[in-house]
This record gives C-alpha cells, sequence and structure tokens, in this order.
C-alpha cells in the first residue's frame, strides 16, 4: 500500500486506482490504450464525517461508506485527479463510491 502524508478534510476519501486489466478473461492482451480508466481502488485514507445541515451540528452526519484499505468501486466521473510524485490518486466524496468489496 503507498504511504500518501495526505488527510482528506471531511466528506472525502483518499484513493489508489488499481491497475486497468492487461488481458482479458479469454487471454487476449489488450494495448494500453484500449479501454477506460479503472473505476475502482484501495482507500489510503479518510477525511472526518462530514455535517450534512449547514449550522455544524452534527446530528445529521454522514460517515465514510468505507475504512482505510477498502477496495471500493465509485462513479466513473466521480473525484479529483491529484498527481504526487509521479502517481496519480483521486480525492473522492463519500456519496461518489458505489460499492465496498467484500
Amino acid at each position: 500500500m503507498s504511504k500518501v502524508n495526505l488527510k482528506p478534510t471531511a466528506g472525502y476519501l483518499l484513493i489508489e486506482p488499481l491497475e486497468k486489466e492487461v488481458k482479458t478473461a479469454s487471454g487476449i492482451y489488450l494495448p494500453d490504450n484500449a479501454g477506460e480508466k479503472p473505476l475502482k481502488g484501495k482507500v489510503l485514507a479518510t477525511g472526518d464525517d462530514e455535517c450534512v445541515d449547514c449550522k455544524g451540528c452534527m446530528a445529521c452526519k454522514k460517515s465514510s461508506p468505507c475504512k482505510v484499505g477498502d477496495i471500493v468501486l465509485y462513479k466513473k466521473w466521480g473525484g479529483n485527479e491529484v498527481k504526487i510524485e509521479g502517481k496519480e490518486y483521486l480525492f473522492v466524496k463519500f456519496e461518489d463510491v458505489l460499492a465496498v468489496q467484500i
């Protein structure tokens, strides 16, 4: 697992996208430019719970749907890409996580 010294703000996750598949299930190798970016990644850090009412009380809070180390599926157009030391990461909002792999 990568070590990044960043803590997401409330309501966000830091995700390391997993490598895209280079070989199909039937054994065909795909070129680098084929396919789309992966929509699956490993959670490296989670932000604090997000207050969903604008008054600051935590009665209506939204908690992270996953924990550090989980593999998640996220929305295709979700997240903000950042590049740190040549490696790509995503900051994804809690609500952009579609599923947690079990």
